[in-house]
């Protein structure tokens, strides 16, 4: 039997190592949202920004946010909440809700 841990893919999503950043919870108008705060130095890719429809360029530190409680369609797929995350400027995401 191996002893190597299983890849952090195959892990439940909650044992997954939260690489990139600190996490919190934040309370808005329309719910309860999980923030990681990514620095610059962890982002590799681009994205776009849902608040001011921009793309979010490679080393940009951003928030990546999603819902603490999953859409009725996440919770059916299992997903929980993963397809749910959106990457945000962090200006965006402060002024929004």
């Amino acid at each position: 039997m191996s002893r190597r841990r299983p890849s952090k893919w195959q892990r439940p999503v909650s044992d997954r190592p939260l690489l990139g950043g600190t996490q919190s919870r934040e309370a808005k108008a329309d719910g309860e949202w999980n923030v990681r705060r990514v620095s610059g130095s962890a982002s590799a890719k681009s994205y776009r920004c849902p608040g001011c429809d921009q793309q979010i360029l490679p080393a940009t530190p951003h928030v990546v946010v999603w819902p603490d409680n999953p859409s009725l369609l996440g919770a059916l797929s299992g997903a929980q909440s993963l397809d749910e995350r959106r990457h945000w400027h962090t200006a965006c995401w402060q002024r929004s809700r």
